[in-house]
């Protein structure tokens, strides 16, 4: 019998929301959150694990409230459930003045990590036995979202996404920096998250008119291949579908030896993103109605609102 003590299964980071971490509309940017909930993610992988481990999947992001400048950030991460190789964690932010010290839930999600050896191969973890209802509660809700992340990731893969678009779209392209970097030496998977966030919103600004507009959700993020500094990166976001006051954008990040050229860049991550445009006292506005034209126009519409469906019916 293994007699060394379990390790730990949550972490918690502290620290005031800086100025230089606010997007357009003067609140802290989603992509910054993300960045956040993602280096939280890794903290609670690796002290479990014991080893370096990736990113491989961000689930349901749903953004409650935003955090402001100045506040004081509260991100805890727990380890919820374990497979093989793989380390399934809750990751909940809150934040508050620092004043009063309470903190108000902002965004809860789901972040799935790889345990990886020195050459770079997945390597097993400890298993988590859950020691108390809460946590058995937990796994049970964890194993439940990876039949949601199997359904969302079936759904995506049927999509195509050619030139037979028509659909309004934005290409970033640029060098992933040293700045970028993670402790394995590669892109940090929540740097990624911030690039889509980043993309989406000027393609959400062009669209809706609006520069000031949010981040309201962010879903199926799923990591391919890791992206190492010096690529070139090049993020795509093409609206998929419109509400009345939402904008459904599709957003692919492709990477490459930047000698090669754009035509050899291979997909990195994949996800769904919705903004929604807002008025100076943060109520959502009426955003521009866009009517497919193409069959791929109207298969990615589709493909919007089925996995809308698939979220309202597991209750997320």
């Amino acid at each position: 019998m293994d007699d060394r003590p379990r390790p730990a299964t949550q972490i918690t980071l502290r620290f005031l929301a800086a100025p230089t971490d606010a997007g357009h509309s003067g609140s802290v940017s989603a992509g910054r959150v993300l960045e956040w909930i993602d280096k939280a993610g890794y903290a609670a992988a690796a002290g479990w694990s014991g080893t370096y481990c990736v990113t491989a999947y961000v689930g349901n992001v749903r953004f409650t409230r935003p955090v402001e400048v100045g506040e004081l950030v509260e991100v805890t991460a727990t380890v919820v459930h374990t497979g093989r190789t793989s380390m399934h964690i809750t990751v909940d932010v809150a934040s508050g003045q620092p004043r009063t010290r309470a903190l108000e839930p902002a965004t809860r999600c789901l972040i799935v990590f790889v345990a990886v050896d020195e050459d770079g191969r997945s390597t097993p973890v400890p298993d988590l036995v859950p020691a108390t209802l809460g946590e058995e509660l937990q796994q049970r809700w964890a194993m439940r979202r990876a039949e949601l992340r199997a359904e969302v990731e079936a759904a995506m893969a049927r999509q195509v996404y050619s030139e037979e678009g028509t659909a309004p779209r934005v290409t970033m392209r640029f060098l992933a920096a040293p700045t970028d970097v993670n402790w394995g030496g590669k892109v940090h998977g929540g740097v990624v998250m911030r690039w889509i966030d980043e993309a989406a919103h000027v393609l959400a600004t062009r669209w809706s008119g609006n520069a000031n507009n949010v981040a309201i959700f962010t879903g199926g993020v799923r990591f391919y291949r890791p992206l190492r500094i010096g690529h070139l990166v090049e993020v795509e976001a093409r609206l998929l579908h419109t509400g009345r006051t939402s904008m459904h954008i599709g957003v692919h990040v492709r990477s490459g030896d930047p000698a090669e050229g754009a035509d050899a860049l291979e997909l990195t991550t994949y996800c769904r993103t919705v903004f929604v445009g807002i008025d100076e006292r943060r109520r959502a506005v009426p955003t521009p109605t866009w009517t497919p034209i193409s069959d791929e126009d109207r298969a990615l519409d589709a493909h919007a609102l089925e996995l809308v469906a698939i979220r309202d019916r597991f209750g997320d």
